[in-house]
């Protein structure tokens, strides 16, 4: 019945938009592509955009994406397709929609979930600007009157939406994550659109070597190459998949190491991955202690990095359920899935890590800025 009034809210959504004038659809595909400048529209206009259950073509408007409403930020990527781990693992179709540099969801809206997964913006929230340069219509509406019931949804709508009630009385948290299968369709492996689409949405722009004409050559051969690789490992493991195979990179535990000591490592705290095999010896399968080993993390094995945070809960995207950690899992700045084996997912996922996979990077001396040296020298 929900998933029934979802799709009858949707239909009343772009009714209500036709009724009101409403033209933030007029620009819906702006083909936006890495790198580019946006700037996200106002409350009212995304109010106006969405259905009685916070939704524009099935995505979900969430309660955290609200604070950044009226700011600018730069492509991170083109969401054309993305992961989805709820009816068994596959890369799916979407339409018109990027991620932003740097926008995760804080989980404020969501009980504190502490996944911080990337959103989704669909094109039609957004509108392309220049970096520096604030858009008279923005400026006109910051003096607009907040929207009311009459003229789309509403800010408590968003919320409400958030979270149902099971029939055992459970709470059902409701998200951008738990809903994929709604918002996106189904795409074959083999179609090399999605690769295409890579290509020419910038996906894969190094972005180092500048504007020259060379520059640019070298670039779209290395993005090839990489499109090349990716897909070659695509399909292998699919086929792979089929045949009820070891997925490559081939990752088999040994199961050898007994649990180590707790670390309690801390945010800010600098710790050094350890090497495959030592990492494989913790694990049972692919897994420790019911957290699995992703392959997209063995290139970060041998790495020195920051702690970024500890995460003790996270909403279970396959049931919506809130599920609290039995055991540490660290979070690494900067350390996400660059999806080298999963076909080039954009969502840039933060993988968990047991405490037994790190090791505290004890030897390692960071430099003193010259503000940090020059304090030294007068204090002293």
């Amino acid at each position: 019945r929900f998933e029934n009034a979802i799709a009858g809210g949707l239909a009343q959504g772009e009714r209500r938009n036709m009724m009101y004038g409403h033209d933030i659809n007029s620009s819906a595909s702006l083909n936006l592509k890495a790198g580019e400048w946006v700037e996200i529209r106002s409350k009212k206009e995304i109010l106006a955009s969405l259905d009685e259950f916070g939704c524009l073509e099935s995505l979900p408007f969430m309660p955290e994406m609200f604070q950044y409403c009226g700011q600018k930020f730069q492509v991170f990527k083109s969401a054309h397709k993305t992961c989805n781990y709820i009816q068994g693992w596959s890369i799916r179709r979407m339409k018109d929609s990027v991620h932003l540099a740097g926008v995760r969801c804080d989980g404020s809206g969501h009980d504190g979930c502490q996944a911080s997964c990337l959103i989704f913006w669909k094109e039609a929230w957004l509108r392309r600007v220049e970096k520096h340069v604030v858009s008279k219509k923005s400026l006109v509406e910051s003096n607009v009157e907040p929207i009311t019931a009459a003229e789309g949804c509403t800010e408590e709508a968003v919320v409400a939406a958030t979270q149902i009630r099971s029939s055992e009385g459970e709470i059902i948290y409701r998200c951008q994550v738990t809903d994929v299968p709604k918002f996106t369709s189904r795409m074959s492996f083999w179609d090399p659109r999605q690769y295409i689409r890579d290509l020419r949405s910038g996906n894969l722009a190094i972005g180092l070597g500048g504007g020259t004409r060379e520059a640019r050559v070298l670039e779209m051969t290395l993005a090839g190459l990489r499109l090349l690789q990716a897909s070659i490992i695509g399909f292998f493991n699919e086929i792979q998949g089929r045949r009820q195979k070891s997925h490559y990179p081939f990752i088999q535990g040994t199961g050898t190491t007994t649990t180590a000591e707790p670390l309690n490592l801390h945010p800010g705290e600098l710790v050094e991955v350890r090497s495959k095999e030592e990492i494989m010896a913790t694990l049972k399968g692919q897994k420790n202690r019911g957290l699995w080993f992703d392959s997209e993390m063995l290139p970060y094995c041998g790495g020195i990095y920051r702690v970024l945070r500890r995460v003790h809960k996270i909403i279970d995207e396959t049931t919506g359920k809130m599920v609290t950690m039995k055991h540490p899992c660290i979070v690494l700045e900067g350390v996400v899935c660059k999806s080298e084996y999963h076909r080039l997912c954009p969502r840039a996922i933060y993988p968990y890590w047991r405490e037994s996979w790190l090791k505290r990077a004890s030897h390692v001396t960071i430099p003193c800025t010259e503000e940090e040296a020059a304090e030294s020298c007068q204090s002293s």
